[in-house]
């Protein structure tokens, strides 16, 4: 028995998300069917990020167990001639058994697309959220160095999450423009429920007016997900990446 290690990129948009459910069809599901026909085995997938329904990915990460005899390196090609054109492995390898991708130390980075112009874009209607109103990126900026470091991000967390803290660390978080797209782009070490849609959906109403910058300290400071603003689309969410401490020491080189 070994364990292989999956990269995975998706379009989010015709899932319900990454998480097998009784409410239509998910990445995971697909995976899994894909892989035990493939492989001739009941192979179930253990995702390192369970994205909500319409958010894509460019490099989820899974892991396997199988008794294949194919090398983990192999794998990606023949699995992505058998899968929707919506759904890619960019990466395949063996890695240790003991390596759980939800329970390493890691660096989660998601990227939040807004379209701020007077008219949408037809283009842009599935990878971005459509805002006419004109938004103060500067402002936006401002508000975003609150959220940088570690806090009780109890306020960015919707109902129904079951963790054992909200405390968790953001790395960085920058607020960029180029032509009509602001991109919210953030890195830190794990986001509860909604979190990055929630804290996305707070630099809005930064941007709108409707709060100042300092007012984000204050929103952290509540632990009430009252205090934040709303909880931004899904669609203009992406995964981009999840960076292992240490990385090379998770392969299997036996």
């Amino acid at each position: 028995m070994k364990r292989i290690f999956l990269r995975v990129a998706y379009d989010g948009t015709n899932y319900c998300g990454w998480q097998t459910q009784i409410n239509g069809i998910t990445i995971e599901e697909v995976l899994n069917k894909t892989l035990s026909d493939f492989l001739g085995e009941d192979i179930v997938v253990i995702g390192a990020s369970r994205t909500d329904s319409g958010v894509h990915a460019l490099g989820n990460v899974a892991v396997f167990d199988t008794e294949t005899r194919i090398p983990g390196e192999k794998i990606a090609f023949p699995l992505n001639e058998r899968l929707p054109e919506d759904i890619r492995i960019v990466e395949s390898k063996e890695v240790r058994g003991d390596f759980h991708p939800r329970k390493c130390d890691c660096i989660k980075t998601y990227e939040y697309k807004i379209l701020n112009r007077r008219f949408a874009l037809p283009t842009e209607r599935l990878y971005s959220t459509f805002i006419y109103f004109p938004l103060d990126v500067d402002k936006m900026k401002e508000a975003a160095k609150y959220i940088v470091g570690e806090h009780d991000f109890k306020s960015f967390c919707s109902s129904g999450s079951q963790v054992r803290t909200t405390v968790r660390t953001v790395y960085s978080l920058d607020v960029t423009k180029n032509g009509d797209i602001i991109s919210i782009k953030i890195s830190g070490n794990g986001f509860l429920y909604n979190m990055v849609r929630i804290i996305a959906g707070t630099l809005v109403k930064v941007g709108m007016g409707v709060y100042p910058p300092e007012h984000v300290k204050e929103i952290i400071e509540a632990k009430d997900r009252q205090a934040a603003g709303q909880k931004i689309a899904a669609h203009g969410l992406t995964l981009v990446g999840i960076d292992y401490k240490g990385y090379e020491n998770i392969v299997n080189e036996e």
